[in-house]
């Protein structure tokens, strides 16, 4: 099943259009005796290589920002393990407050990453609220005894927070080359038509029922690419299966 479900999001409607396009386009080649010989290269060099590049370009954004998840994670880890080792009581006041304002860091990251730009303002300020409320809480354990040299390493982690997140939130506002995705784009849906008189040609030296193998397969390919493409460009989306999501389970089993 999840084979499966992996193939669904690679085939889509765009696949049936292109593909569609690409046989319709052969069938009328063929009819019309519209033969020619046309350089695969060219297939390559100004389809292939550019999708491949923008593919390779999302997956280095979607493993950066796995990176600064997984640090900001590590740094509240560290806030909460300092404060815990550090409070004269196990349950502290000081010490809930700290955890439940870390989850609250994470929950409200979550709901900005995997919402739409125009809540991003609102969604923002939370995420500021939360982290004010951190730092308010090494005052009062600053206040309540706690070693000067503890509350500046906590600090000094609560800082690498904040760079994490604007790291993940540069991912989220910004994408691979738009002009790229777009030239991309052009050649995918123009390549059936373009060629079409070459896989008209080559259908000669096949049997009928096996001439629109090959620019079937074509165009399946190349949307293929374009819709994997297309899922990795945000990796905070939910929609493609390796987007990325801030559990926020996993940050209260952390800071436990």
């Amino acid at each position: 099943m999840r084979f499966l479900k992996s193939v669904f999001y690679i085939i889509n409607y765009k696949t049936l259009i292109v593909t569609s396009i690409a046989l319709i386009s052969t069938w009328i080649c063929i009819q019309e005796e519209l033969f020619a010989e046309f350089p695969l290269t060219i297939v390559g060099i100004s389809i292939v290589f550019p999708i491949v590049f923008s593919i390779n370009s999302a997956y280095r954004r979607r493993e950066r920002a796995l990176m600064a998840l997984a640090e900001a994670m590590g740094h509240a880890k560290g806030i909460y393990l300092i404060a815990r080792n550090q409070s004269k009581q196990e349950n502290s006041e000081h010490l809930v407050h700290i955890r439940e304002s870390l989850i609250n860091v994470f929950r409200n990251l979550d709901s900005l990453l995997v919402n739409p730009p125009e809540q991003a303002d609102e969604n923002e300020e939370r995420i500021n609220d939360s982290i004010n409320a951190v730092g308010s809480c090494f005052r009062k354990m600053r206040e309540a005894g706690m070693a000067g040299r503890y509350v500046a390493r906590m600090n000094q982690y609560l800082t690498m927070i904040s760079v994490s997140i604007e790291n993940m939130k540069v991912i989220y506002n910004y994408r691979t080359p738009r002009t790229l995705r777009a030239y991309s784009k052009v050649f995918i849906y123009s390549f059936p038509v373009l060629y079409a008189p070459y896989f008209a040609n080559t259908a000669v030296d096949y049997e009928a029922h096996l001439s629109y193998i090959m620019p079937g397969l074509f165009s399946f390919i190349l949307v293929s690419l374009d819709n994997i493409q297309e899922h990795l460009e945000n990796p905070y989306d939910q929609i493609g299966e390796d987007d990325i999501s801030v559990n926020k389970h996993e940050i209260e089993r952390i800071l436990s």
